[in-house]
């Protein structure tokens, strides 16, 4: 196992951790409820609710590049769903890994929706293709490969792109948002067309490369992306 992986796969077990932690502290108030009513502690736990997964599956904006993995956004989202009182349950698994481009994505993702069979999904990739210089052609079937598996497992999707620096031409930054906004309306997918928008052009929220938001800035970001994952979280349709 690599590096990547290996840090990839550590991070996954501690989302999970984190929520199952939270989930075990309401399990045991729920069962004990379920003996005060009559029933056996056997039958109390074959009833226990399973937990929701969402899914974040992304590159080095949501992998937590340059910072503690219990700083970045989805591990953000991980504390604010545990603290919620749905049943059953949400969990947060981000597989996520810096320097993923939709191919390395598209490789991997279904292996990754096999073991964590999540209820939703925040695909969170094409950044890397675009500062790589690889064709948006190729860009465009690995995201539609991805978002099609995602919808051979019945999960709900969220895109989420990300905008490129005004050097890259407007033709070409046209082109590379329409990637997301087709995908989304192809796939009845919920869409945030850019994760770091609502940091600005702000050079203390980003760290010293200019592309990384920095730790102090993930709960900007947590926002941006629950205002388009509530729907999703509540099985309305998205906005």
């Amino acid at each position: 196992m690599g590096m990547e992986e290996g840090k990839q796969r550590k991070d996954e077990l501690e989302s999970v951790r984190i929520v199952r932690r939270e989930f075990l502290r309401r399990s045991s108030r729920w069962i004990a409820g379920l003996g005060l009513l009559g029933n056996g502690p056997a039958s109390a736990l074959a009833a226990a609710p399973a937990l929701h997964t969402v899914l974040v599956f992304g590159d080095s904006l949501s992998a937590g590049y340059g910072m503690a993995s219990e700083q970045a956004w989805p591990a953000l989202l991980a504390h604010e769903l545990a603290q919620r009182s749905a049943t059953p349950p949400w969990q947060v698994v981000n597989a996520s890994i810096s320097g993923e481009t939709t191919h390395g994505g598209a490789a991997r993702l279904a292996a990754t929706l096999e073991r964590v069979r999540p209820a939703v999904v925040i695909l969170e990739l094409g950044g890397n293709d675009a500062l790589r210089g690889l064709p948006l052609a190729d860009s465009r079937r690995n995201l539609e490969a991805m978002a099609t598996m995602v919808e051979a497992h019945h999960a709900r999707l969220l895109v989420v792109g990300v905008a490129l620096p005004p050097n890259f031409g407007d033709d070409y930054t046209g082109e590379f948002a329409r990637l997301f906004s087709t995908l989304a309306a192809r796939h009845h997918a919920a869409l945030l067309p850019n994760l770091v928008e609502s940091l600005g052009d702000s050079r203390e929220a980003f760290q010293a490369d200019g592309i990384h938001p920095q730790g102090r800035a993930q709960p900007q970001l947590l926002a941006s992306v629950m205002r388009h994952l509530e729907p999703l979280l509540a099985g309305r349709p998205p906005r």
